[in-house]
């Protein structure tokens, strides 16, 4: 069986992927957004294609699959989300319609579709980002957000409490939006600002599997440190969620019919809610699942059996299922989201597929300051905090850190697991506590004469 990931060249999740497609002997291929000149750069014998260009792109995926035929396809990250459901649909494979994922992307797109539907949305405008701000002020009710409308991870989502901070987050975000890095991207989303009310309240995050429109909860985080602004770092993960049943219920029912309103039929989705005394407020229903080394915090195992589309379960004709079912995550037997993730893609029935009984969680961890990036400290003894299953630091010496809201990156992560979600908690705040990070500030570049 061979499954297409559409990625970036680089990334872990790429690479958890690739570990997975391993374990489960099920054949890898990668359509990646890079150079098609050069002749396989990464030695991974990738399509590749560019983002931007999504007719291109889909017809280089469809020549080759013509050569090595595709029977599922899986993205990662939101900006190849659209040309993978284009492929699902020019191939006859099951997954979001292109127009649902085109919706996904873009939080304007999405914002009408939820407030047509019916459900719970802030008041919101969307204006150029070459607007007047102090002329946009004059009309708006505060606090409010400013928000870039097709960028990802809290990137560029200010508060602003009062027309000077409105004018100076519209400012900041204009500058990071012109950024060579975005413009690279060509997508006429980044010409477009979204303004909207600042909904209070407690924020949770959903990892879900539609299936023919049915959504499958894989699992419902907290969100415990405070997201209240100026800016929204995410920091901490922790499911299972301990907010009451009632609640828990309203939330997938929110995410549900968000899901439906937007069109998003088949495959993974990660979605972001607020809720308040007024109820759920929907944020982003994304058609594809969480990024990141996140992913890891997850962890699935079976319960009863169930035959791989009427068949013995084999993946390979060469692998029997218990040997499928032995390859599996190393903590205590149990499969990785990814591992899922390609068994869904492939057909394979995912309702017995439960998410492990141990709380757990992720913490992303801020970059604090901006500068560059020397030494951590004390790594060895947060991985020894009980509880604490591993800590991951992702910078890499000398690189130059930029913290939200105009930066796209952590320092690292950790994980952890324990008896319930507060305590999860504390060890991902405890073993926080024992990194000590060395960032060298910026020099000054100085005008010559």
């Amino acid at each position: 069986m061979r499954v297409l990931l559409l990625a970036t060249t680089t990334g872990y999740q790429t690479r958890a992927f690739g570990d997975a497609a391993a374990r489960l002997g099920v054949d890898l291929v990668f359509a990646t957004d890079r150079c098609h000149v050069l002749d396989d750069p990464w030695r991974d014998d990738a399509i590749p294609v560019r983002f931007y260009d999504e007719a291109a792109s889909v017809a280089a995926i469809l020549d080759a699959a013509r050569a090595r035929p595709i029977d599922g396809v899986l993205v990662v990250g939101d900006r190849p989300t659209v040309i993978a459901a284009e492929v699902m649909a020019a191939l006859g494979l099951p997954g979001h319609p292109p127009a649902a994922a085109r919706v996904a992307r873009n939080k304007q797109l999405t914002r009408e579709r939820l407030r047509d539907a019916g459900l719970l949305v802030p008041w919101f405008i969307a204006t150029s980002i070459a607007a007047d701000a102090a002329v946009l002020a004059s009309s708006l009710a505060f606090p409010c957000i400013v928000k870039p409308l097709a960028l990802s991870g809290s990137r560029g989502v200010m508060r602003a409490d009062d027309p000077g901070s409105f004018a100076a987050a519209f400012e900041r975000l204009r500058t990071l939006l012109q950024s060579p890095d975005i413009r690279a991207e060509r997508s006429d989303a980044h010409d477009a600002v979204l303004i909207e009310g600042f909904i209070p309240g407690r924020e949770y995050a959903l990892e879900g599997l539609m299936q023919e429109g049915d959504l499958q909860v894989l699992a419902l985080f907290d969100k415990p440190d405070p997201l209240d602004g100026p800016f929204f770092e995410e920091t901490i993960y922790v499911t299972p969620s301990a907010t009451p049943a009632d609640e828990q219920a309203a939330i997938v029912d929110g995410i549900r019919r968000a899901a439906a309103a937007i069109g998003l039929r088949h495959g993974p989705i990660h979605a972001e809610c607020r809720v308040n005394a007024a109820g759920v407020f929907v944020l982003e229903v994304a058609a594809r699942p969480i990024g990141g080394l996140c992913a890891r915090a997850l962890r699935f195992e079976k319960r009863g059996r169930e035959s791989f589309r009427g068949d013995p379960p084999s993946l390979t004709p060469t692998r029997s299922s218990a040997q499928i079912d032995a390859n599996v995550d190393d903590k205590r037997g149990r499969e990785s989201l990814e591992e899922l993730l390609l068994r869904h893609a492939l057909g394979e029935p995912t309702a017995d597929w439960h998410r492990e009984p141990d709380a757990s969680g992720v913490m992303m961890i801020p970059i604090p300051r901006r500068g560059i990036f020397r030494r951590v400290d004390g790594v060895d003894d947060a991985r020894a905090t009980a509880g604490v299953d591993d800590v991951r630091i992702t910078a890499k010496p000398d690189q130059h850190l930029i913290p939200l809201p105009e930066g796209a990156s952590y320092l690292g992560f950790i994980f952890a697991t324990a008896d319930t979600a507060s305590a999860v908690t504390r060890a991902l705040h405890a073993a926080q506590e024992r990194l000590r990070f060395h960032i060298d500030a910026e020099l000054p570049i100085i005008a010559a004469g």
